[in-house]
């Protein structure tokens, strides 16, 4: 399969869908008004390019098992809202103070540093209350159960014990020695928490067989520490234009990456492992998961 085509029209309706639900504010009418500022901070931020891999994972694993239809696509989105509020507050000038994301000036950079905290705030709580609100799942009928425990999951995924808590590590692992255990649980947690949520929130609202949830649980968390340890090698290697952001921040900041520890190929050898162990996983199935065996690959072979 052409996975560019494949993620590009996966995109192209993750974009719509994040357009939908999250339109241009009025203006000067009603209640809305008073929060413009806000909605254009966030706006900007989400609707603002990106991969989207994450909400592309969790709609090729619900398809993978057999789910049809849009009942994906608030839950697709509210990962994304996710995703995006934590790079909002990541480029803040407590954190990363980045200038740029995505070629473009960061949230802070043009809206100021308290909409940047508030514009986070409100994408994360905007996600919950997408996925958990019956109208913006379009008259799709789902268990109220399935939904409980997928915004659990989601939950846990994004914060202490999962996204939030591998961000906190990471801050405080900054200019110190570490070892491989604590820079796989920065990177378990910082990103491929959220990924594996991704993998199995598809999986679940597709109706996966327990068996099939297992093996995709296997796949999404060997491409979760994949993709964090490709981000590592093009923070060293990779071209900013490509990139939209700084390049070689990692090693002025005193970062816990895969390249500082173990070196650039050592880095690339075990992404690479990574990504054939992932798609090892999927072999009982056939060409319904070629999209997640395709985008395990992508993983490592992006330039941005």
């Amino acid at each position: 399969m052409d996975i560019q085509k494949y993620l590009q029209e996966k995109k192209r309706i993750m974009d719509s869908a994040l357009d939908r639900y999250f339109p241009d504010p009025p203006e000067g009418e009603g209640e809305e008004r008073f929060s413009g500022s806000l909605r254009k901070a966030i706006r900007h931020s989400l609707l603002n390019g990106g991969k989207r891999i994450r909400p592309i994972l969790s709609i090729a694993a619900f398809e993978a098992v057999g789910g049809t239809g849009g009942r994906i696509l608030p839950f697709a989105c509210g990962l994304e809202m996710i995703h995006t509020y934590s790079l909002i507050h990541d480029d803040l000038p407590a954190m990363d103070n980045d200038d740029f994301r995505r070629g473009k000036p960061t949230c802070h950079k043009l809206f100021g540093e308290a909409i940047g905290i508030l514009a986070g705030d409100g994408l994360l709580t905007e996600a919950f209350r997408l996925m958990t609100n019956r109208s913006s799942r379009d008259g799709l009928s789902t268990d109220p159960e399935l939904i409980l425990d997928i915004v659990h999951e989601i939950a846990q995924a994004a914060g202490i014990s999962g996204m939030v808590g591998g961000q906190v590590a990471d801050i405080e692992s900054e200019g110190k020695e570490v070892d491989l255990p604590l820079l796989q649980y920065i990177h378990t947690h910082k990103t491929g928490a959220l990924i594996l949520a991704s993998v199995r929130v598809g999986a679940k609202l597709g109706g996966a067989s327990e068996e099939a949830l297992r093996a995709l649980t296997r796949y999404a968390e060997r491409i979760g520490l994949a993709f964090q340890i490709a981000d590592d090698i093009l923070n060293v290697e990779g071209q900013a234009t490509a990139l939209g952001k700084r390049t070689g921040t990692d090693v002025s900041r005193g970062k816990a990456t895969y390249p500082s520890l173990l070196g650039l190929q050592e880095s690339k050898r075990r992404a690479a492992e990574l990504v054939e162990l992932a798609v090892a996983a999927l072999e009982p199935y056939g060409p319904e998961v070629n999209p997640l065996r395709n985008i395990a690959r992508f993983v490592i072979a992006r330039e941005s």
